[in-house]
């Protein structure tokens, strides 16, 4: 697997009962984005308590997910689009559940 050439968080809250079609969806009509363009979608749910990852490679569709059992992953926003480019070391800092300033 190739690593998305960026990683794009979502700034809504995402239901996590979404799978492959309804994150892809999200991206499409809440990012205005195109789910195939091989970059990484992150969405967290309203609790901030659950992670997924979605990508898209020539083998098709991903996810990565992780929920954490104490704690709420901590985003904090500048800007109030509805997606924000995540570095490497940013998405990294954000599943270890350090603190996340976004612009």
């Amino acid at each position: 697997m190739r690593t998305p050439a960026t990683l794009w968080l979502c700034t809504q809250p995402a239901d996590m009962r979404r799978s492959y079609d309804g994150l892809a969806a999200m991206v499409r009509w809440h990012l205005g984005g195109n789910p195939l363009s091989g970059h990484g979608f992150v969405f967290i749910n309203r609790r901030r308590t659950q992670l997924k990852c979605l990508y898209f490679d020539a083998g098709g569709y991903a996810i990565w997910s992780k929920r954490l059992e104490r704690g709420r992953f901590s985003v904090r926003r500048a800007a109030s689009s509805s997606a924000v480019s995540l570095s490497r070391t940013e998405f990294e800092a954000l599943i270890e559940g350090l603190d996340v300033q976004v612009k």
